[in-house]
């Protein structure tokens, strides 16, 4: 019994931690890939870096934006999930 004491406040941590920064980042990366993988020609995003455009191709992995510049091909995960969820949201 007194081994288990001593590892009790281990233990907590260990949960506390979990539920509140291992947990959420998984949840997260979770949605970052369902939000790639539901990316769909026509759609209007912002990169990461804050270039805005379109989606004219899409590959397995990367995808070629239209920007009024011309064409950029970018990989999937460059894409911003919350800045572009907000650009559509606006219209």
């Amino acid at each position: 019994m007194g081994q288990l004491q001593q590892f009790l406040p281990f233990l907590l941590m260990f949960v506390v931690i979990y539920f509140f920064m291992i947990r959420p980042q998984q949840k997260r990366a979770k949605n970052e890939r369902e939000f790639e993988s539901a990316l769909k020609v026509g759609d209007k995003i912002i990169t990461k870096s804050g270039i805005h455009g379109k989606i004219s191709e899409i590959a397995d992995s990367t995808v070629v934006i239209e920007t009024m510049a011309g064409k950029l091909k970018m990989e999937r995960s460059s894409i911003s999930m919350e800045l572009s969820a907000t650009l559509n949201k606006k219209e």
